[in-house]
């Protein structure tokens, strides 16, 4: 008991030292002890890793789970230590209501027939959503909370030690000048300076001990921002995917809306206009849409007249192709992305479309898979 108390009494002690050596560090009365350069620059690059890392995850969250109480749910079941539980996703959740809608509407009539194919390619969508949100969060996600939650709460512990240590090696360097300051005036040897020395020389050695703890720990961010380096290549991979997919399911929709009977009765403009008319660099920066309205009147009429047209007598124009693009019938011409291809325009054809030529193959083109060259 009497140890305990002694104990707790040599702490409050050392509390209070440090407490009042911190105070007089900040009014300007008692001098400190300065890490050299290189310590601050690393201690500079450990505070902005830390930073950087805590903004980028907690955007990163917002961007695969954008409802806040759905990442506070989350962030509770984590830790408690138990399992997440699965959410449908708002596209699949779409994929429903139109599948719903279809059969109560009547699942054969062109406007339900349409529904379940959107809901078909929503579904798709919403399981391609569920795996890149899967695999970002192992492979990104993750990492970048381990390195906050275990290495930074270790060099945060750390570095309050050492400035413990150096609060320490202070008060012992003025209580040093204290006592050869009492010793000149006294003109004789005090005992308080030999104990002073002593304070002093323990205090440096456990300071420079701490520093380099310190040190080495800061110095190991260089292998954090390796490791986040590799866990950003993973998350640009698993995002592509994604996108990839996306743009693989919604083409396909396209495609399907295009050939399907009946489902634009009515409608007077383009299906599904270009995303941009204003210049070829705007429409190479695009993806492409798939005009959905053909541009001549039938594909019979279209692959008769085809054999007869000859080039307007404004030219024509050299275009390049930015994707690959199958042919939905013989009016329509194949394309391979980068090849260079011969196009013009006829009276009375659909804007989103052009006629292309290819050594002796011809046959229109969607003008959204082009950049026209100059």
């Amino acid at each position: 008991m009497d140890f305990n108390m002694k104990k707790l009494a040599s702490d409050a002690g050392i509390f209070f030292t440090r407490a009042v050596q911190f105070t007089e560090e900040k009014f300007g009365q008692a001098e400190k002890t300065e890490l050299d350069a290189h310590f601050e620059n690393l201690l500079a690059r450990a505070d902005s890793t830390k930073n950087w890392t805590e903004r980028i995850l907690r955007q990163t969250e917002v961007l695969l789970q954008p409802n806040p109480s759905a990442r506070v749910e989350e962030f509770l079941y984590e830790k408690l230590d138990r399992k997440v539980p699965s959410r449908v996703t708002n596209g699949e959740l779409l994929a429903q209501y139109m599948a719903e809608a279809a059969s109560e509407l009547g699942a054969t009539t062109p406007y339900g027939k349409t529904l379940l194919k959107v809901s078909e390619a929503e579904k798709r969508l919403g399981a391609a959503e569920r795996d890149f949100i899967h695999t970002a969060s192992i492979s990104f996600l993750t990492p970048l909370r381990n390195f906050l939650e275990g290495d930074w709460k270790t060099i945060s512990k750390e570095r309050r030690l050492l400035q413990n240590r150096r609060l320490d090696l202070d008060a012992c360097k003025a209580r040093l000048k204290k006592a050869k300051a009492a010793e000149a005036k006294a003109t004789l040897w005090n005992d308080e300076v030999d104990k002073a020395e002593q304070e002093l020389r323990v205090a440096q050695t456990e300071f420079d001990r701490q520093a380099e703890v310190t040190r080495l720990l800061l110095e190991g961010i260089s292998s954090t921002h390796v490791n986040h380096l590799r866990c950003l290549h993973e998350f640009v991979k698993s995002q592509t995917t994604y996108y990839a997919q996306c743009y693989r399911h919604m083409l396909d929709l396209q495609k399907q809306l295009g050939r399907f009977p009946g489902t634009f009765v009515g409608t007077t403009e383009p299906a599904s206009p270009p995303l941009s008319t204003t210049s070829p660099t705007t429409a190479a920066a695009t993806m492409p849409v798939v005009p959905t309205v053909a541009g001549l009147a039938t594909s019979g009429e279209a692959a008769l007249c085809l054999e007869e047209v000859a080039p307007p007598a404004s030219g024509t124009r050299k275009a390049r192709v930015l994707y690959d693009y199958e042919a939905a019938d013989s009016s329509e011409l194949a394309l391979l992305a980068d090849e260079l291809i011969t196009v013009y325009s006829l009276p009375g054809m659909d804007p989103d479309w052009l006629i292309g030529e290819r050594g002796n193959k011809k046959g229109k083109v969607p003008v959204t898979y082009l950049e026209l060259l100059s």
